[in-house]
């Protein structure tokens, strides 16, 4: 589980960390350093929405029937596979036009508000739908683990936002360069995978719900194998069923379902990564012609 929280977490906030790192070069470089005050501003309130998010999660539920808290548990869990693919799709395609994008969005609200006050809501929508996709997803990793250690959890999260925050700042500053593009490929793959196992586990609480059927057909059960805790086979099952939800007796809609997701979403990644190419700048293409 620390593994899994701390990549997710180091993924999402290398983000949030760019988005920020780009809206402050944008205003020092624009003279509006005046500005940078409502980006903290704007960059703390947005930190609250995961926490607000969080706390939702954790504790909402716990009032209703067992039903309902299986049914909630996998749509969101469903939610969440969404949320992160969509994610996973626009960076890929659109992570070369990221830099323009904000800039133009800075550009339009710095000339209908000089204060620059809508900085503080461009840097609530960035950062803060980084931090609400990334406590959802962790929030269904962890519902869907065997291993739900408090301690653990929260050490991989606050690793991977620390590990995000220096990167971030080091790529700021020019300190360091490092292939962006290939990073966030890699994290992608592994977020797939992560992510099927989350389609496979919300299929599974929507079947002990009742609401799918088929909770009783199990495509294999290797349960009655499983070794001791004190066996190294027992702890390498748990670590992986805290990253890819590994299930020694998952159903058959379980595996159909793990199977419908994983094999377009990791082609579609695929096509992607290999068909994006650098778009050439405006004085090569004027030369080409």
């Amino acid at each position: 589980m620390f593994v899994a929280n701390l990549l997710i977490a180091l993924r999402e906030g290398l983000e949030a960390a760019l988005v920020v790192g780009i809206i402050a070069a944008y205003l020092v470089k624009a003279n509006h350093r005046d500005a940078l005050s409502k980006l903290w501003i704007g960059v703390a309130l947005a930190a609250l929405l995961p926490l607000a998010v969080g706390a939702v999660l954790t504790w909402g539920p716990k009032t209703l029937t067992y039903q309902a808290q299986e049914i909630l548990g996998g749509i969101l869990s469903l939610i969440a596979v969404a949320m992160v693919t969509w994610m996973i799709a626009w960076m890929g395609r659109n992570s070369r036009e990221l830099k323009s994008g904000l800039e133009d969005s800075l550009a339009q609200s710095l000339a209908k508000d000089a204060s620059g006050w809508g900085v503080v809501w461009i840097a609530i929508l960035a950062v803060g739908r980084e931090g609400v996709e990334t406590a959802l997803f962790i929030w269904t990793t962890v519902k869907s683990s065997v291993e739900t250690s408090t301690l653990t959890t929260t050490a991989g999260v606050l690793s991977g936002l620390i590990l995000a925050f220096v990167l971030g700042y080091a790529l700021y500053r020019g300190a360091i360069r490092f292939n962006l593009r290939k990073f966030f490929t890699v994290t992608g793959y592994f977020l797939v995978i992560v992510a099927a196992g989350i389609v496979s586990y919300g299929v599974g609480d929507l079947q002990e719900a009742g609401v799918l059927p088929g909770i009783m057909s199990h495509a294999w059960d290797y349960s009655a194998h499983l070794p001791g805790v004190n066996s190294p086979i027992r702890w390498l099952y748990e670590v992986g069923n805290a990253m890819f939800q590994v299930n020694l007796n998952p159903t058959v809609l379980q595996v159909v379902a793990w199977w419908v997701y994983i094999i377009p979403v990791t082609y579609m990644l695929y096509r992607i990564s290999h068909t994006s190419s650098p778009r050439p700048a405006p004085a090569a293409a004027a030369a080409a012609a």
